[in-house]
């Protein structure tokens, strides 16, 4: 798409990664104007961060955008998620999904969906647009990319580890600086010896140590393989040093056998296994989203996810505030709630360095046997399972409801007009009012946005009635009479709906 030299748009999305993607897509289908800007001139076809956890699956299904994705996952054998590499599935049944493994798809067709469903809902997107200056006041934010400047109310870098909106704002990145490099490459193979996997599995079935190398080798259909490898007790090159072709066939011989021959080399990139995040997400009217904003070591499936999520998070509070359904202190609450969601995870991901290290000490062989033993505990693995997945999550809202903060399973709802997933009712990006016994009052007016549906549920969901907000958690719910969403000082359903669906609004603004 080509913008004019000078523009406007409600929102400037920086970066057309699978973040700005499902965040343009969340304000789009909320109505609001919508501008991606993008410095690759294409989507460079590469696998990358290529799997979706059950929590980032069920958002997506919540949407109607997980078939169109699973139609181009790639082929894997059912198993479950993993932490640090360990030899041991990790079960999601117990958290009540639909989706209890991890599905392995490529991220560009991650986004090309995204994309493809972002446009179709009104969002604008240009490409070859590299940002060069930011400059935000009280009433806005101006942008320029090359010869185009573009005025919005709001902007949100999506725009990568090395944030370009980030550096301009000159924002501290605080955290640890990476202590291993590694290689991420799309290759073909032209001969493979037996060492090489036939099909995608559990991630301690395909990691090999060798010949002064570890390696990860993901088939992913035909000759086509994902190929992750670094090398043990040697200087690792600079990041940014090109990966010569004879690099990859070296570690392919070292770890596969000199039956394993190199055909082609898609794309290959160096990354690190640095950990940062920015002490604050919102900085006026900036807010950053994903790796802007958090990075962490690429163990255990975890960065797409987490960019993803929160771009369901902001999306609809950004939303609300852009068309003033909610005041500016509601998106106070997006770094309120992401911010630890983040700070968890770089937690555990540092852990699983110290337990996935290629050349581990006596001590820490020691530690992952002990390990090892405890996942195959039920309430351990539970627990890992679900902060691996996401599907442990609970965000601090306020209320007594041992539900309040917490996202709902996709449960199978009897309404008036049928059977019904719950998950179908937030296709529309609003927040739901759910009465399983007729216990909300006819004829209170509900917010914009906001749906009350009425229907019986074979399930226990744990509540007569349950408020949850777009991205699918819980912020208010009873297990009597719906009395309680009426009685604030006015008596106004409208104004308690929001300050429920706010969460912290008032704490966090």
């Amino acid at each position: 798409m080509t913008e004019p030299r000078r523009s406007t748009s409600e929102v400037v999305v920086v970066g057309a990664g699978p973040t700005g993607l499902t965040l343009a897509y969340e304000l789009a289908l909320a109505g609001v104007g919508t501008l991606v800007l993008e410095k690759l001139p294409e989507r460079v076809e590469q696998v990358k961060g290529g799997g979706i956890q059950p929590r980032t699956a069920e958002l997506l299904q919540s949407r109607g955008l997980l078939e169109p994705v699973l139609a181009r996952a790639l082929p894997r054998d059912s198993a479950g998620g993993h932490f640090a590499a360990l030899p041991v599935s990790l079960d999601c049944a117990p958290w009540r999904t639909r989706h209890p493994e991890p599905i392995a798809v490529a991220q560009w067709e991650i986004e090309e969906v995204l994309e493809e469903r972002a446009v179709a809902a009104g969002a604008r997107v240009v490409r070859g647009a590299a940002v060069t200056a930011v400059e935000p006041d009280g009433d806005g934010v101006t942008v320029t990319a090359g010869a185009l400047t573009v005025r919005a109310g709001h902007l949100v870098a999506c725009d990568g580890g090395h944030s370009a909106v980030r550096k301009l704002l000159g924002l501290p990145f605080p955290g640890r600086p990476g202590t291993h490099q590694a290689v991420l490459a799309d290759i073909r193979l032209s001969a493979v010896s037996p060492l090489v996997p036939s099909r995608a599995g559990h991630m301690s079935t395909l990691t090999r140590h060798a010949g002064g190398h570890w390696a990860m080798l993901v088939p992913l259909g035909g000759d086509r393989y994902r190929f992750t490898f670094g090398r043990v007790g040697q200087a690792d090159p600079d990041r940014d040093t090109p990966v010569p072709d004879e690099e990859i066939a070296d570690a392919l011989r070292a770890v596969y056998g000199p039956g394993t021959t190199l055909g082609a080399v898609d794309n290959a990139s160096r990354f690190g296994d640095a950990t940062r995040q920015l002490e604050q997400y919102r900085v006026g009217r900036v807010l950053f989203a994903g790796d802007a904003a958090h990075i962490h070591p690429p163990l255990g499936g975890q960065g797409l996810n987490l960019g993803m999520q929160d771009a369901f998070n902001l999306g609809w509070k950004l939303a609300a505030v852009v068309q003033d359904r909610a005041p500016d202190g509601l998106l106070d609450s997006y770094h309120a709630e992401r911010h630890p969601a983040a700070a968890q995870v770089l937690h555990h991901t540092s852990a699983q360095r110290v337990l996935a290290d290629p050349r581990p000490s006596e001590d820490v062989a020691a530690l992952r046997d002990i390990f090892t033993d405890l996942l195959r505990l039920p309430d351990a693995n539970r627990h890992i399972a679900g902060l691996m997945s996401g599907l442990a999550l609970r965000y601090d809202l306020p209320g007594d409801h041992p539900l309040t903060g917490r996202r709902v399973p996709d449960a199978g709802l009897v309404t008036g007009a049928g059977p019904v997933r719950l998950s179908a009712l937030f296709g529309s990006g609003h927040a739901v009012l759910l009465d399983l016994a007729g216990t909300v009052p006819e004829g209170l007016p509900l917010p914009p946005r906001v749906d009350l549906v009425r229907a019986t549920c074979a399930e226990e969901l744990g509540a007569t009635a349950l408020l949850i907000r777009p991205d699918g958690y819980v912020c208010w719910a009873t297990d009597g009479p719906a009395t309680g969403l009426g009685s604030g000082e006015t008596g106004d359903l409208g104004d308690t709906v929001l300050t429920a669906i706010a969460g912290g609004l008032t704490r966090a603004g």
